[in-house]
């Protein structure tokens, strides 16, 4: 049925051009059931002829692509995350892509349902921070040749893109900072169990001590669980110690919080009873009295370097896969105590 101008095609005008059902032509721009090749030719011709563009999967059957990159990521796990994701958005923008974005909760099941949604939605490639687990979604997408890039999270895959910061070197440098200021007694707050980030920031923790002339003491480690409630609990437990620590290395913002909000009901003051650095550097970190000693993610370099890769994958998926670390910047302010 031809269309004016002024009236905006619907999937009725492409069933009564194409000669087949509005069934037929739902199935076939949403993939939810064989249709005969003959049958898919004529909907997709009539998509075509009409210019329909109500459904974004009914534009990517003619166009062979959406023009756009799904991201899953747990916007809750870390306050970086919703600035690491600006600059996906900006990066993607310029090279003329929308971006999907999807939340996984740092939960496996989460994850699962999430990816699945945003394939559904045809998107040419995926950003993914994983949640602590098995590596299963991650294994679906690589058998499915799903372009994809692990982001903030590397592993130890090598069959995968990712982008990530260094954690080990960077935490190492943190600690080693506060044994240079005569600590003898430095606790860590660890993130999530099974994240890469923690496993990495404690082993640069562990390596600090060592090149601070410290032994290792596992009592001074508590899991903060990456979670502003699991910061103020490690901080009440390290506290509860028979002999406190008396300086504080913090694995991500949203532990930090928990940690400044628990030091003050327990009346102790940062920067003077105990001396705390921490990992990330939140927008607020200099603007808390005293103002935060940080390590500094490069934000903005992350979500420019992971889109640009998966671009890259996307124009040619046989590439080698490429791991890239970026150093994070030491900003040193008031809380060490110094």
């Amino acid at each position: 049925m031809p269309q004016s101008k002024s009236t905006r095609p619907t999937q009725r005008d492409i069933a009564e051009l194409a000669g087949v059902s509005i069934t037929t032509v739902s199935h076939v721009v949403n993939g939810t059931r064989p249709v005969a090749p003959e049958t898919k030719a004529a909907v997709l011709a009539a998509i075509e002829e009409t210019g329909y563009t109500g459904d974004v999967i009914a534009r990517s059957l003619v166009t062979g692509g959406t023009r756009s990159l799904g991201v899953a990521i747990s916007l809750l796990a870390n306050p970086y995350f919703a600035a690491l994701m600006q600059a996906i958005e900006r990066e993607a923008a310029l090279a003329g892509y929308t971006v999907l974005l999807a939340d996984t909760h740092d939960s496996v099941e989460t994850e699962t349902d999430t990816v699945r949604t945003l394939r559904s939605r045809r998107v040419e490639g995926m950003l993914l921070t994983p949640a602590p687990g098995d590596g299963k979604v991650i294994n679906e997408l690589v058998s499915l040749g799903v372009p994809l890039v692990l982001v903030d999270r590397v592993t130890m895959r090598t069959d995968v893109d990712q982008v990530g910061v260094e954690n080990i070197q960077s935490t190492s440098a943190l600690t080693e900072h506060l044994a240079a200021q005569g600590h003898r007694r430095i606790g860590f707050v660890s993130g999530s169990p099974g994240l890469s980030t923690s496993e990495e920031r404690v082993l640069g923790y562990r390596l600090g001590l060592g090149r601070g002339g410290l032994s290792w003491n596992p009592e001074l480690v508590a899991s903060g669980r990456s979670s502003r409630e699991g910061g103020a609990e490690a901080l009440r437990a390290l506290c509860g110690l028979p002999e406190p620590p008396t300086a504080l290395v913090v694995g991500n913002d949203s532990m930090m919080v928990g940690v400044l909000h628990e030091a003050r009901r327990m009346g102790l003051k940062v920067g003077t009873d105990l001396a705390v650095v921490g990992y990330d550097d939140a927008e607020w970190a200099d603007l808390v009295e005293p103002p935060l000693t940080t390590m500094a993610q490069p934000i903005e370099e992350i979500g420019r370097n992971a889109v640009r890769l998966l671009l890259a994958r996307i124009a040619n998926p046989d590439r080698p896969t490429e791991t890239r670390r970026l150093p994070p910047k030491l900003m040193h302010r008031e809380s060490c105590g110094c």
